[in-house]
């Protein structure tokens, strides 16, 4: 009997070594399974900066999706970038007001710090500071005379904190670089990457712009020795292949580019990315998804992008990791159904919070956006979701 059992044994190891990768889960040769919602918080759509300034008035009165403006505060929307400070909370950088320059003017920009709690299901907003340039390193004219950035002169993206506790935001606009204290005053003059103009950057003087409005610094990684960054462009460079994205090294020590350079392809053209995220030193999470929101929505996933291009295609080797469209809810979290889907316009935050377990956030578009519900304007949503298998990230990715 012990003999027989040795042979089944060896049988069944045979027969599972033979399954293709993608059936047993995946990692590391094919795509991951199918990744379980451990956690849900929102924040309503309505909430604003006690306090703060009067917003939107350049937007038209609505409503949209229910709510009309101007609006008394400034609201607390758009989290296009997520820092994890490690004790329960995480800084959030709002995105550049209501969607374009022109727009936005009396929108401040802002880093909120915020506290989700998933056993409530709500987060709470602990303040935040606005980003200003008091040391006047803006070469070219801001829209306020007290030098508080708003919507109208950056559109920020993406954000990391380096070790001296400083931060660094990715705009758009430019695209640019920006460098910030801890409380949000700019360091340096803004850092433009050569090659790259948006339609919005203050330096064309006529030139053709080489990439699409709103189509510049999406995603900014934190290197895992803390010595580079990365920035991701959400669009193509014109001349480049189209939905090839050019993924930049940045060398903080020199505070200039290096020259080095990966290329993250995109599934469609018609697709954006919405962040990115170290893993380790080859290895990158981008979230990549379609323009699409409620049932209209087709593609919001998450994928590993590994920077040695094994199969030699010049392009990042891409694994999936997750649909953000088709997650498994066997708990019900959050008060949803067996699948859960994140089906909104833009996805734009993911941080990692432990080998298998990912933080992931939308852009709510405040207040024009409602894949949640239709007709009605899109909360803040907060989710973490479990992997099937685990990363084997770098430790320092996770600090």
């Amino acid at each position: 009997m012990r003999r027989s059992s040795i042979l089944l044994g060896a049988a069944v190891l045979t027969v599972a070594l033979a399954v293709p990768a993608t059936a047993r889960g995946g990692h590391p040769d094919g795509d991951f399974g199918r990744a379980t919602l451990t956690g849900f918080a929102s924040l309503p759509a309505e909430t604003y900066v006690p306090h703060s300034e009067p917003s939107g008035a350049l937007i038209g009165e609505g409503p949209f999706n229910g709510i009309a403006a101007p609006f008394r505060d400034q609201p607390v929307q758009g989290f296009s970038g997520i820092v994890n400070r490690h004790d329960g909370t995480f800084d959030v950088l709002s995105d550049n007001g209501y969607g374009n320059k022109a727009n936005s003017a009396d929108y401040l920009l802002r880093v909120h710090r915020v506290k989700p709690d998933t056993r409530s299901g709500k987060v709470e907003v602990l303040g935040g500071f606005n980003p200003s340039d008091p040391y006047r390193k803006v070469p070219f004219p801001l829209t306020r005379s007290d030098r508080v950035l708003t919507g109208a002169d950056f559109d920020v993206e993406s954000i990391v904190r380096v070790a001296d506790g400083t931060y660094w935001a990715g705009d758009e606009f430019g695209p640019f670089l920006l460098h910030f204290s801890a409380t949000g005053r700019l360091l340096e003059a803004p850092i433009a990457l050569d090659g790259v103009q948006a339609p919005e950057n203050p330096y064309l003087n006529g030139a053709q712009p080489t990439i699409g409005s709103s189509k510049g610094f999406e995603g900014l990684v934190r290197s895992v020795d803390g010595r580079r960054l990365y920035p991701l462009l959400e669009g193509s460079v014109a001349g480049d292949t189209p939905g090839d994205l050019r993924f930049s090294e940045f060398d903080l020590k020199s505070r200039a580019y290096t020259g080095k350079r990966f290329v993250y392809r995109l599934e469609s053209t018609a697709n954006a990315i919405g962040d990115a995220v170290a893993v380790d030193r080859h290895r990158f999470l981008v979230i990549e998804r379609d323009g699409g929101q409620g049932d209209d929505a087709r593609f919001k996933r998450i994928y590993l992008a590994d920077s040695r291009d094994r199969d030699r295609d010049g392009v990042m080797d891409k694994t999936l990791v997750a649909d953000l469209l088709d997650i498994a809810n066997p708990k019900g979290v959050g008060g949803f159904g067996e699948t859960f889907r994140f089906p909104f316009t833009t996805i734009e935050d993911v941080v990692l919070l432990d080998d298998r377990t990912l933080a992931v956030l939308n852009d709510n578009n405040f207040p024009f956006s409602s894949g949640r519900t239709p007709g009605k304007a899109d909360d803040n949503e907060f989710i973490t979701v479990r992997l099937t298998d685990r990363l084997h990230a770098d430790p320092r990715a996770l600090r």
